[in-house]
């Protein structure tokens, strides 16, 4: 199961690499050559997902990546519509950061009735977006504001109380075209304060980011910005 896979990693202090692919920035004619070139890397786990997905596009690119590789695709939605029953899993997400009822509650009532007999590997997660520099899409669309990065004790709280509502997973995220990652320092604090995984992503464009991720605990990284600003980015992932 995806979610053993994340918390055998945490209790070994090791961590996965996933990238997220958005539907709203790939070409479906594009898929088998890129996920031919994921295939040679150490990447584990695909993210599909967007804030600002067109309804209709999100299964047809699931179902492309499925005939290219046999790592498990995992949803990361923006909201319902662009849930299937195509992927192995999803990231049931509610934003921790924000006060929009529409993203802590609301997303979630819209699309109980798909899941109650979908197939999907549910896994709760509490969405927290820290400040990356930069207005994200996540900001546009959900109307609000990330948690400052030196507000470290905030962050933690925050954290805290998703793990303590039963969220499987905290989500670290500083969004799409951030101008930089979550703090190493941040994540780590994190990582000690919670029992449960941290996932961390944004902004990471580099090996050397990939490596500080690792090294503040973090059990999956996630990787979109650097894939959409250097197609051959996968080089870099061949041996990390």
């Amino acid at each position: 199961m995806i979610y053993e896979t994340i918390i055998e990693a945490k209790r070994k202090g090791e961590s996965l690499i996933s990238v997220l692919m958005d539907p709203d920035k790939i070409q479906l004619e594009g898929v088998a050559d890129f996920i031919q070139k994921i295939n040679e890397t150490v990447i584990s786990h695909i993210l599909v997902g967007g804030s600002t997905v067109p309804e209709g596009i999100t299964e047809p690119l699931v179902i492309e990546i499925k005939k290219h590789t046999q790592k498990p695709v995992v949803l990361f939605p923006g909201d319902v519509s662009q849930l299937t029953n195509a992927a192995d899993g999803l990231l049931f997400l509610n934003l921790l950061s924000g006060r929009n009822p529409e993203y802590l509650i609301e997303q979630q009532i819209a699309s109980a009735s798909f899941l109650r007999s979908s197939s999907l590997e549910i896994m709760s997660t509490g969405y927290i977006l820290v400040d990356g520099g930069k207005e994200t899409a996540t900001m546009k669309v959900t109307h609000t504001q990330p948690i400052v990065a030196s507000e470290i004790q905030l962050i933690k709280d925050t954290a805290k109380a998703g793990e303590l509502m039963g969220n499987r997973l905290i989500y670290l995220e500083t969004g799409s075209g951030a101008q930089f990652p979550v703090p190493s320092t941040v994540v780590k604090a994190i990582k000690d304060d919670l029992q449960i995984p941290v996932i961390v992503g944004g902004g990471i464009r580099c090996k050397t980011q990939i490596l500080e991720a690792k090294k503040s605990g973090a059990a999956m990284i996630v990787i979109g910005t650097a894939f959409e600003e250097d197609a051959d980015f996968y080089n870099e992932l061949k041996n990390i």
